[in-house]
C-alpha cells in the first residue's frame, strides 16, 4: 500500500522493496482490516493482485481466504523473486503464482477469470487508468469484485516542531516534491469512485482509514521513516535550501546524533481509501 509497482524511471528496486516490506510490516493491521471489510458475497478462490510489489496485500488476502489461490502481478522482476520467497517461507508457495508484466502495455498477459482483484497504491501510477479499469472489468468473472486501495500521499513520521534546528523540515520536503509527483503521477489523490463507474463498475462502498501509529511500539517505524525520506530526498533536494538539506541528511546519517533512528518522538500518520466495486 505504497507505491505500485509500475514505476517512476528513478526508482531502485532495492531501496523499494526494503519501504514496501517495512509498509508491510507496519501496516499490517490495518491491511487486515480493510481485507475484513471487503464486501465479499461468494468466498473467491482466484484472486489477482495488480502492482503486488513484495507481496504486502498478497499474504493479506491469502490470510483472508485460506481456500484462495492468488495470481501476483508486478513489473519487477526483483519484486516477484522476494514475493515467492516469501511465499516458500510461509509455506504457501503453491497457492501464489507470480507474473511479470507491465499494466501500462496495452495487453495484458492471461490473468485468468479472477473472482476478486485487488489494486493496492497500484492505480494512481498507470500511465492510462481508464483503460486498466476497463481491462480489469472485463478481466472480473460476472460478480466479481474490485478492491482499489490508494494514499494521498507518503506517510508522515515526525513532529510538525521537529528537528528542533528546523522545524516543519518533514513537510517541506513533501511539497518540494510536489512538481515531480504532478508530472509523474497525476492520478495520485484521486477521486477514483466515478472512475471505476465510467469503467462499468457498480461501486458498492467507500471507506477512508485514518492511521495514526505510535514508533515506540518497535523499530520498524524508525526504519520505515528513514528508508521513505531517503525516498524522496533526490525530488526534494533541488528545491531545498541548503540549511534543510543538511538538515535531512543529518536525520538520514545512522551515525548522526540527530539521526531519525534515535528518535523517541515518531509516529506513522497517513490516510487510506478503499473502493469496493463490482461488475455486474
Amino acid at each position: 500500500m505504497t507505491p505500485t509497482h509500475q514505476h517512476t524511471p528513478h526508482d531502485d528496486n532495492g531501496g523499494l522493496a526494503e519501504i514496501l516490506d517495512l509498509d508491510a510490516e507496519v501496516l499490517a493491521e490495518h491491511i487486515a482490516s480493510i481485507t475484513a471489510w471487503l464486501p465479499i458475497t461468494a468466498t473467491p478462490r482466484r484472486i489477482v493482485d495488480l502492482g503486488c510489489g513484495t507481496g504486502m496485500g498478497t499474504f493479506a488476502l491469502l490470510d483472508r481466504f485460506p481456500e484462495a489461490h492468488l495470481t501476483a502481478v508486478d513489473n519487477s522482476a526483483a519484486h516477484l523473486e522476494r514475493l515467492r520467497d516469501k511465499a516458500h517461507a510461509r509455506g504457501a508457495a503453491e497457492r501464489v503464482h507470480t507474473v511479470a508484466a507491465d499494466l501500462d502495455a496495452a495487453d495484458w498477459p492471461d490473468l485468468g477469470t479472477p473472482d476478486l482483484v485487488w489494486a493496492s497504491a497500484a492505480m494512481h501510477h498507470m500511465a492510462d487508468p481508464a483503460r486498466a479499469l476497463s481491462t480489469v472489468h472485463d478481466l472480473l468473472a460476472p460478480g466479481g469484485l474490485f478492491a482499489v486501495v490508494e494514499l494521498d500521499g507518503f506517510p508522515r513520521f515526525l513532529p510538525a516542531d521537529a528537528p528542533a534546528h528546523r522545524p516543519g523540515l518533514e513537510e517541506r520536503c513533501h511539497r518540494a516534491t510536489d512538481a515531480f509527483h504532478a508530472e509523474h503521477v497525476p492520478h495520485r489523490g484521486a477521486d477514483w469512485g466515478p472512475l471505476l463507474s465510467a469503467a462499468g463498475f457498480t461501486v458498492e462502498d467507500e471507506r477512508t482509514l485514518t492511521v495514526h501509529i505510535e514508533g515506540a511500539r518497535g523499530d520498524a517505524v524508525g526504519r520505515y521513516a528513514r528508508a521513505g525520506l531517503q525516498r524522496i530526498r533526490a525530488a526534494a533536494a533541488p528545491a531545498l535550501d541548503a540549511a534543510d538539506l543538511a538538515a535531512l541528511d543529518e536525520l538520514l546519517d545512522p551515525d548522526s546524533p540527530h539521526s531519525i533512528l534515535r528518535r523517541d518522538d515518531l509516529a506513522v500518520r497517513t490516510t487510506r481509501t478503499v473502493w469496493a466495486a463490482r461488475r455486474s
